[in-house]
């Protein structure tokens, strides 16, 4: 069997959450109906969608149901920027290095929908400039339609300080929306807590959080989206209006309930899993940098200190390095065939053939960046998967490096 060392595009559905799944879809009855079939598919639903709440900290009427992370993004991005549109506001501020499905939605924005998007400047360790956001909420806040950034960035790990973002959001009068899909299942998530400690009141501040659920074990194509209960937005799709208006559309309780359950699990073994991985994290970290000197680490460097405790900017699963001098498609070709696998950066992204905007957006020159390799660990992964890992490492970048020196001379006219 091949090692999995690439939990961040996906992991594992748990076992619990497929038999939830398949029990759920052998029951007839649409959510909507109010015959008795009906009536038991609502309350499934609705089961499913507290314990999805609980695990989020907010109300259950908060969370919308959605086919995933990526529409519960457009869903909120937009829906938040044509709402505050209707009255001038107009800016939208990103920082830079987000995940395509904002990228793309921003950018969307500003072509077809008059939105002026600014860019705010991440460091060299992938967290946001707080003085460069501070500057654009000064500067006419009432123009800003709102804030949306990551919580946790998919590719490098970085953990960005949320509370105080959102606060001088909040302070400014702009709403927020926080893309927590990477951070689910990894960080304490409690929607009403982070508003109270933030000052968001009314329109201001956090107003709404995203989630995916194949990211913590639960089904593909399932996602929510939590909207504060006073949050104003313009609905992405239309219809019957089955969620509090928001989102239109026979509802799935079959992947509402999977997500339900798998929610359940990962918030149960939150703290002992990241304990436990935080260990597997430093021992890639550290077996990398034995093995080749000049590999890089991008993110915060992890804290020596007891697994778990305070103070860890960078996700639990993630290590993400750059090897100078070779392509880190051609390390993951190695390594896969190696019978390792993991990946470059986003799913998203995977075989386009650019360099990480994220390692871009953190200073990194195009060369370095071409030689990204990101392991993330999981619910499976083991010691044994890590000891795989390092051992496959060396020929791997042996070779890679290889080809990339080969490259490099045929790019200058070095060989015939």
């Amino acid at each position: 069997m091949p090692v999995y060392l690439d939990h961040a595009a996906t992991t594992p559905v748990l076992p619990e959450a497929i038999e939830a799944y398949t029990s759920a879809l052998t029951r007839v009855g649409n959510p909507a109906s109010i015959h008795s079939a009906g009536q038991d598919a609502k309350r499934l639903l609705e089961d499913a969608r507290e314990q999805v709440a609980a695990t989020l900290g907010c109300q259950g009427i908060e969370v919308v149901f959605t086919s995933g992370g990526t529409e519960a993004i457009n869903a909120a991005v937009k829906g938040l920027y044509w709402a505050r549109r209707k009255a001038g506001a107009t800016r939208v501020l990103v920082p830079e290095g987000e995940h395509h499905a904002t990228l793309d939605t921003v950018e969307w924005l500003a072509a077809s929908e008059e939105a002026e998007v600014e860019w705010l400047p991440l460091d060299d360790r992938g967290f946001l400039r707080l003085d460069a956001l501070e500057a654009a909420l000064t500067r006419e806040p009432a123009s800003i339609a709102l804030l949306t950034f990551l919580w946790a960035n998919n590719e490098v790990g970085t953990i960005q300080p949320a509370q105080r973002i959102i606060a001088l959001a909040a302070a400014a009068g702009v709403p927020v929306h926080l893309d927590a899909v990477s951070a689910y299942g990894h960080l304490p998530i409690d929607f009403a807590a982070l508003r109270a400690a933030t000052g968001s009141t009314g329109r201001a501040g956090l107003a709404a959080l995203s989630v995916s659920a194949h990211k913590i074990g639960g089904p593909i194509g399932a996602g929510a989206l939590v909207l504060s209960r006073d949050a104003v937005i313009v609905p992405l799709l239309h219809g019957g209006g089955q969620q509090r208006q928001v989102r239109s559309g026979t509802q799935d309780v079959a992947a509402a309930a999977a997500f339900a359950v798998a929610a359940a699990a990962a918030e149960a073994d939150r703290a002992a899993e990241s304990a436990r991985l935080t260990v597997l994290r430093d021992r890639v970290i550290d077996g990398v940098r034995r093995l080749v000197p000049d590999a890089v680490l991008n993110g915060p460097e992890p804290p020596r200190a007891a697994p778990g405790e305070p103070g860890d900017a960078r996700l639990a699963t993630n290590a993400h390095f750059t090897f100078s001098g070779c392509e880190g498609d051609s390390l993951l070709f190695l390594l896969d065939a190696a019978g390792v696998e993991v990946s470059t950066g986003s799913a998203c992204q995977a075989g386009i053939p650019e360099p990480s905007h994220v390692l871009r957006a953190m200073g990194r020159t195009e060369d370095e960046a071409r030689g990204a390799l990101r392991i993330t660990l999981g619910r499976t992964s083991s010691e044994a998967d890590v000891d795989a890992f390092l051992a496959a490492l060396p020929a791997a970048y042996a070779q890679a490096s290889k080809a990339g020196l080969a490259t490099q001379e045929s790019a200058f006219g070095l060989r015939a």
